[in-house]
């Protein structure tokens, strides 16, 4: 039997970006409950925040932390206060019954039992509990538990341990993978920035699927362009500012980049929910912004951009990171699908289900009218794309576009396991079509993007080789089976972090039975 102890320590090492607490007295203590025990240690809430309070205090957990000289309250302490993936508070103040808080309370209930509150915990129940919280950007996991109801919250040790392993599980595979492969080495000519000088602008462009004009980020060379267009789409809650440095880097190799801002899903919207003027993210913004991008390409082919004279627009590369990388996808041709939503969103302990499966099943009642594929879009780069329950298995065989997916091997928002290495696989199984995938060791969902001053990041040289490849390869760009390879052999590797092409091994890798 797994000692209980070794099970409290697995807890401490991973809960804070794990738990989410739920739904009004202030609670003033938790009861860590021990699987395969029927016993219970007890922490006073205001214990937590800091570990001299915590070693001073007379709780049975104290009393555990004394008895390993402070080793449990240092990780303890550090996990509670580590930052919650979203932001709670202004979420259910302003989404009460949406899907996207629906699937936030869904993971609480599994996990945290509040005294005399009913199960499960609902969207009204949530936005009082936090509504003297102070509204920021994130909310650590002490705050939320000082914002529950109540005098005692019951926290199933068993549940959160099993929410742990099945993270690790999830990089387990994509870890292995990076330690046992050579990772790309690294060629000046990608890697550094090209001769040409590049600018800047902001512009605004009217289109009819939004009531505003749309913004759009331009980067492009001052003289010397090649006539090839590159488009970025930022993730959920970002801004185009924080990939120009991939396009700085393409433009000063000649590309023109365009960097559209997704109104709805990026930074100010972020700002503006937190302040309660708008509500959260909607639904129908998966079908928005493959519209952005579309409508990018039309101003540039009006020529109303001010882009350079004689810029081809009939074939261009797409690239983007989160739920930009999902956006990019789109527009290659991967049709989304309620099918695997409507099956697995309900199902709190699959081994597949990870943090991104939030905004995947918030796509729900969209989904199905989602498949806005542009043909002009040859090639694309999907960077941490949420995808494992949005697009049906098999769907890459109908797909215009090539695609080049990155996964970072310490992603836990969108972890490689669910997230690229499955999804890739089948899709190699099934079709083929020379799409590959690449591992960066130690990447997470965060450190891929790069701005303006840093000049592409850990990625320039793979984002370089796939946009030089995709357009050298004309009318073979297309995936077909045999389709030629569009990175050369080496090159685009980076020192930031080593990149691994694990494509190779797709075929063979292991995959569990009743996950997406």
């Amino acid at each position: 039997m797994t000692s209980p102890l070794r099970q409290l320590t697995a807890l401490l090492l991973g809960v804070g970006p794990l738990l989410a607490a739920a739904p009004v007295r202030a609670l003033e203590e938790i009861q860590l409950t021990l699987p395969l025990l029927e016993t219970a240690f007890t922490v006073q809430i205001r214990e937590l925040k800091d570990q001299r309070t915590l070693l001073s205090g007379n709780s049975d957990l104290a009393e555990l932390d004394r008895a390993t000289n402070g080793a449990i309250g240092r990780r303890l302490v550090e996990a509670f206060q580590t930052p919650l993936p979203l932001p709670l508070k202004a979420l259910a103040e302003q989404s009460v019954g949406s899907p996207l808080v629906n699937q936030v309370l869904l993971l609480i209930s599994s996990v945290v039992l509040v005294e005399g509150v009913r199960q499960p915990l609902d969207s009204s129940q949530l936005a009082a509990s936090l509504e003297s919280s102070q509204a920021k950007g994130s909310l650590n996991l002490l705050e939320v538990l000082e914002a529950l109801p109540g005098k005692s919250a019951t926290v199933d040790l068993q549940r959160v341990v099993f929410a742990i392993d099945r993270l690790t599980s999830q990089q387990r595979l994509g870890n292995q993978l990076v330690a046992s492969l050579p990772a790309a080495g690294i060629s000046p000519a990608l890697s550094q920035a090209g001769p040409l000088a590049v600018k800047r602008q902001e512009l605004a462009i009217p289109v009819t699927h939004r009531p505003k004009p749309l913004q759009v980020v331009t980067i492009q060379p001052e003289t010397g362009s090649n006539g090839r267009l590159v488009l970025i789409s930022h993730g959920l809650w970002d801004d185009p500012e924080s990939f120009e440095g991939w396009g700085r880097h393409l433009a000063s190799h000649g590309y023109t980049v365009l960097l559209p801002r997704h109104p709805g899903s990026d930074k100010s919207q972020q700002q503006a929910m937190l302040s309660g003027q708008v509500p959260p993210p909607k639904p129908e913004d998966l079908r928005l912004r493959p519209m952005d991008m579309t409508s990018a390409i039309d101003a540039a082919a009006a020529g109303s951009l001010g882009l350079p004279a004689g810029l081809r627009t009939d074939a261009v590369v797409a690239m983007g990171q989160s739920y930009g990388a999902t956006t990019v996808l789109q527009l290659a041709g991967a049709r989304p699908s309620a099918a695997l939503l409507k099956r697995f969103c309900d199902d709190v302990t699959n081994p597949a289900r990870n943090v991104s499966w939030v905004l995947q099943c918030s796509f729900l009642s969209s989904a199905d009218q989602a498949g806005l594929a542009d043909p002009r879009v040859k090639a694309v780069v999907a960077v941490s794309p949420p995808m494992s329950l949005l697009f049906d298995q098999g769907s890459g065989r109908a797909m215009n576009g090539r695609v080049l997916l990155v996964s970072g091997s310490r992603d836990w928002v969108v972890p490689s396991g669910p997230e690229a290495l499955r999804p890739m696989a089948m899709e190699a199984r099934n079709a083929g079509g020379g799409h590959r995938l690449v591992l960066a060791k130690d990447g997470d969902h965060f450190n891929l993007r790069s701005h303006f001053a840093n000049g592409g990041g850990a990625l320039r040289g793979l984002l370089l080789a796939w946009t030089d490849g995709a357009f050298a390869a004309g009318a073979a760009v297309a995936p077909a089976p045999d389709a030629p390879s569009l990175l050369p052999p080496d090159g685009w590797g980076a020192t930031e972090f080593p990149l691994v092409d694990i494509t190779g091994s797709l075929r063979s890798l292991p995959l569990g039975p009743n996950q997406p």
